[in-house]
């Protein structure tokens, strides 16, 4: 049996990703939010889709693009120079096997062989740890992580999917900050802040 490619956003059948999906990433990075992670496209409209394509429907190809995307940014933003190493906010043991493959660790892989730089497994997550599903108040919390040690000095870029209230990012930098890591965090995609955060950073 013949499996058609299909496009990660829209679903229209040819490449991985079609080319008005391609240019409907193309825009201004997310705003600045209080949870300080480095972010290349907005987590709505077709950006979601697509991002969604690939994390949930097994649209891995698109992957290579996506952390494409997330290079230019960090690029941009200057926060490489003192990088040493790159990991993943590992998903759950349970949503690995559902969907066959961790979406944080592909993109950091793609990422740290875009940048020449090496990519290691540095944080474990507890296993009864899962953010998909919970109300953002629970979410708030994040789950927990313990980083493998030696670490002490050394610059290490997390990865992750979508940020969305910023919980397991923190959590993972809070880990490997206490075994002597200096952190960067990063997410293809970020959900846009809510109205009200917006209106008060303009009063401020």
């Amino acid at each position: 049996m013949l499996f058609e490619t299909r496009c990660a956003g829209c679903d229209r059948p040819g490449a991985p990703i079609c080319t008005t999906c391609r240019f409907a990433l193309v825009g201004p990075a997310p705003r600045p939010d209080a949870h300080g992670v480095i972010a290349a496209i907005p987590f709505a409209g077709r950006a979601r889709d697509v991002v969604l394509g690939f994390k949930y429907r097994n649209r891995r190809a698109v992957g290579r693009h996506l952390a494409g995307l997330l290079v230019n940014r960090l690029i941009e933003s200057g926060e490489l120079d003192q990088i040493d190493v790159v990991t993943w906010a590992p998903t759950s043991s349970s949503r690995r096997r559902e969907r066959g493959f961790d979406q944080g660790e592909l993109i950091a892989r793609t990422v740290g062989r875009q940048l020449g730089l090496p990519v290691r497994r540095l944080l474990d997550r507890r296993d009864h740890d899962r953010q998909t599903g919970r109300s953002r108040v629970e979410r708030l919390a994040g789950p927990s992580f313990v980083a493998r040690p030696g670490l002490d000095g050394f610059g290490v870029l997390v990865v992750d999917d979508v940020v969305t209230t910023g919980a397991t990012l923190r959590q993972a930098r809070a880990a490997l900050e206490r075994v002597g890591a200096r952190v960067c965090c990063a997410a293809v995609a970020a959900t846009p802040a809510p109205v009200s955060a917006l209106l008060a950073g303009r009063a401020a």
